[in-house]
């Protein structure tokens, strides 16, 4: 993520939200058709686990935010764990849906509306406390996506990010920004 001054909560949540679809955009298109379902053992979450989740999260958290209660009565948190969606296809289906909801749930506030009382499962938050919240747990689930896609691929992962012993020329590069910016 690019770094850019902002005294604006809203708008940094905003930039995390997008740096972790992203990461987990980048994650995802590593992968092999069958690396959705897979796991490392039969206690973990495949990646079409973890996507089907996090969609179902963000679908009761945003939907209707922020005047409806961020757990809808017709979720069922222990179903989304179970029966992982099918294909790729499937996969960033309910992934871009998901995110969706996140970033038009968000759109239209400002952080004048950032002190406003919004409800999970009857619990009051400040709509920041309620967007601290799933920054936090997005960014979990992301890092669980990057973990398992780095190690279903192997030697053929390319690095989201610096690769391994890339840092120098990362740091020189940025370096050389900063000068031709002055």
């Amino acid at each position: 993520m690019a770094l850019e001054f902002t005294t604006s909560c809203l708008q940094d949540a905003l930039a995390l939200f997008r740096m972790y679809k992203k990461l987990g955009d980048g994650a995802m298109a590593e992968l092999e058709d069958a690396d959705f379902t897979r796991t490392l053992d039969p206690e973990m979450n495949s990646v079409a686990q973890i996507v089907k989740h996090m969609a179902g999260n963000m679908r009761s958290r945003w939907e209707g935010f922020p005047e409806a209660d961020g757990e809808k009565p017709d979720r069922n948190r222990d179903s989304e764990f179970e029966a992982p969606p099918q294909g790729r296809e499937a996969v960033q289906a309910l992934w871009e849906r998901g995110w969706g909801y996140v970033f038009q749930a968000l759109a239209p506030l400002s952080d004048a509306d950032l002190g406003r009382r919004v409800t999970i499962r009857g619990e009051a938050h400040s709509i920041t406390q309620a967007v601290h919240r799933q920054v936090a747990h997005y960014a979990y689930h992301v890092g669980q996506i990057v973990f398992l896609a780095k190690h279903l691929r192997g030697a053929a992962w390319r690095s989201l990010s610096v690769p391994r012993g890339g840092s120098a020329a990362y740091n020189q590069r940025v370096a050389e920004g900063r000068a031709s910016q002055r």
